[in-house]
């Protein structure tokens, strides 16, 4: 080969490896704002829960996956919690909307919101809800 070959190849090869670097930190970026986002919202939600027993409410889809996730792993821990399917029209839609949000499952634990399933988040404010152990 000449030197005329191995220069094309060797720029061929650079534009390659810029173009990998390229799509590589677009794909990256693209989870920036999920990874700054905080793990749930504080508020009162008092007025969501259908009673004053009902500690956990979960609006969301029948064909979420992660939805499903969340119900799984709230009947699996033996929590009782309210299931709001968000696609019928009503006061649980509108509850919802009301938060603002685009994804679902959105899920209330106590004083938090939490949107999507993430575990530790959702352990945590179970975790909470506990009444302190008394010594």
């Amino acid at each position: 080969m000449n030197s005329m070959h191995v220069n094309k190849i060797k720029t061929g090869l650079a534009y390659v490896a810029i173009l990998a670097l390229g799509l590589g930190v677009g794909h990256v970026a693209t989870k920036v704002p999920q990874w700054l986002a905080p793990a749930y919202v504080e508020g009162n939600f008092q007025s969501y829960f259908p009673d004053a027993s009902t500690k956990v409410v979960v609006y969301g889809t029948k064909s979420c996956p992660y939805c499903q996730q969340t119900r799984s792993y709230l009947s699996a821990h033996g929590i009782p919690f309210a299931d709001v399917d968000i696609n019928h029209a009503g006061k649980g839609q509108q509850d919802y909307e009301s938060f603002g949000e685009k994804a679902v499952p959105v899920i209330l634990i106590g004083n938090r919101r939490i949107t999507g399933f993430k575990q530790q988040a959702i352990e945590a404010a179970l975790d909470q809800l506990k009444p302190a152990a008394s010594h």
